[in-house]
């Protein structure tokens, strides 16, 4: 349903255009926490505060629950798919492989003493990140714990994996006596390190944050590394020599998330707003302005910036422009992931569902929107809703979305009676 149009009469008319909520999947039973596309995005894997992870169908008409993954003893925390099997990590401190065909656990990787935080995976090894102050990195097919990673003396949380066997690495950089591999992870202890695959030793420590890091990336060619924290910044580091080489200064509370775009930085920030940096000058270039809470996660794809927020909202922006093309709202609380397939957006939230968004035609309406011949405001934008009311509709076009928002907002996600931002805020 749009949110464009004009009064006749003294009454409101609404105008239609390609854009809605398509679906709504409710079969989880509680939050969702993290997403997983396979490679070839036909399917969406979903981990929940319910204990288990769900196959969903993308391409289908309509998108369906294809298979139910079950046996964690805790909330899942992180979910990666790779080839044909998924990885899902949880509070129960495992990890464990699935069958995607037949949706049967085929191993378990026990060791963590502390939930695990995240995972990621290089195809023969996953490196796990865990609150017991240590990563891990398992052999995929056997489950066996081939390195521990021990030095920081906070809980881990991103890590970043830098192989050496990359056509775009410049071996000669990493000069440490053979080591080529590299895993660098984040701390609630304020600094990052890196390790040598082969030894499971530290290499560097960036040591320059003053609040825990929360997210990391690193350039095509693995030679710069940056990391978010909660002490409002992100810094750049050469990987190689350990030595901040920028720091990026902008936000206002703590950055939540990141995600490295060639010669572009995109960050999201509990101080409501994403922003775009040119990493090589740390210049902030756009700043993603409208949600009402957290920026809790990001997606770049084709020239569109996507954001969730603890508003239970997610939006579409021209990345380049920095103007707001869509607001999606109908979560009821915060929004923990989001994934693009072809023209759908998924969003999973706190409220236990995954809504499926129609975003066709957005890249074409990119630029300036028109009502009656005249320009419209750049900042102004259509609104996609599941059932906007009247009253919400009138606040919109006088521009008083503000009442919209405090009238309509969602209760931020909590898990025992604390925010996502309260939690983060118990790390540092």
């Amino acid at each position: 349903m749009g949110a464009q149009g004009s009064k006749q009469g003294g009454q409101v008319k609404k105008k239609k255009y390609k854009g809605h909520l398509i679906q709504t999947l409710d079969q989880h039973d509680g939050g969702i926490n993290c997403m997983s596309l396979s490679e070839d995005g036909s399917v969406l894997a979903t981990g929940s505060e319910d204990k288990m992870a769900r196959l969903w169908s993308t391409k289908t008409e309509e998108c369906e629950c294809i298979g139910i993954l079950q046996g964690h003893e805790d909330y899942i925390t992180c979910i990666i798919m790779e080839d044909n099997f998924v990885v899902t990590g949880s509070a129960d401190k495992t990890i464990r492989k699935w069958d995607i065909c037949t949706c049967d656990c085929v191993l378990i990787f026990s060791g963590h003493s502390s939930p695990v935080n995240r995972i990621i995976c290089t195809g023969d090894f996953i490196f796990s990140s865990s609150y017991d102050r240590t990563s891990r990195c398992w052999d995929f097919d056997s489950a066996e714990c081939v390195r521990i990673f021990s030095g920081h003396k906070r809980g881990v949380y991103p890590m970043v994996f830098i192989p050496a066997d990359e056509e775009d690495v410049n071996v000669d950089t990493f000069d440490w006596e053979g080591n080529k591999d590299i895993l660098i992870t984040g701390s609630a202890d304020f600094t990052a390190r890196s390790w040598s695959f082969e030894t499971g030793k530290t290499l560097k420590i960036f040591k320059g944050h003053t609040g825990t890091i929360t997210c990391m990336g690193a350039d095509p060619a693995g030679q710069i590394l940056y990391t978010g924290s909660t002490d409002t910044t992100v810094k750049s580091w050469n990987i190689a020599k350990g030595e901040n080489l920028k720091t990026f200064e902008g936000h206002n509370a703590p950055v939540l998330c990141m995600s490295v775009q060639n010669k572009i930085l995109y960050t999201g920030s509990s101080d409501w707003t994403g922003k775009s940096w040119v990493v090589e000058f740390g210049d902030c270039t756009r700043t993603y302005k409208g949600h009402k809470h957290s920026v809790s996660c990001i997606k770049f794809c084709d020239g569109l910036f996507i954001t969730g927020s603890g508003d239970g909202m997610a939006r579409v922006f021209d990345s380049k422009s920095g103007s707001q093309q869509r607001i999606m709202k109908g979560h009821s609380t915060s929004i923990n992931c989001v994934q693009v397939v072809d023209d759908r957006l998924f969003t999973g939230s706190h409220d236990g569902t995954v809504k499926v968004w129609d975003i066709s035609g957005v890249r074409e309406e990119i630029g300036v929107l028109k009502e009656d011949g005249e320009e419209e405001d750049e900042e102004e934008t259509r609104i996609i809703l599941d059932g906007l009311n009247d009253e919400d509709y009138e606040d919109y076009l006088n521009g008083d979305t503000e009442s919209m928002y405090l009238r309509d907002s969602p209760v931020p996600n909590t898990r025992n009676g604390k925010s996502n931002n309260d939690q983060l805020m118990d790390m540092v």
